[in-house]
């Protein structure tokens, strides 16, 4: 699956220091919870929204947990 990182996600990783390989980790092994438009997902202590579309992951934010 390929990553399409938003604006607003970019920004969030480059204000809390998140990496790429962080985010796609998550994704693949936090714990998904379904939300209106995607899935929240929460690995160590950082959280990922997205949505899937097609072969895309689009990644809307990145958030610090805690």
């Amino acid at each position: 699956m390929k990553l399409v990182i938003t604006f607003h996600a970019q920004q969030r990783m480059d204000q809390y220091g998140i990496t790429l390989e962080q985010i796609r980790t998550a994704i693949q092994r936090g714990s998904k919870i379904p939300q209106t438009e995607g899935f929240l997902v929460t690995y160590t202590y950082i959280s990922v929204a997205y949505r899937v579309e097609g072969d895309y992951c689009i990644v809307k934010t990145v958030m610090i947990n805690g």
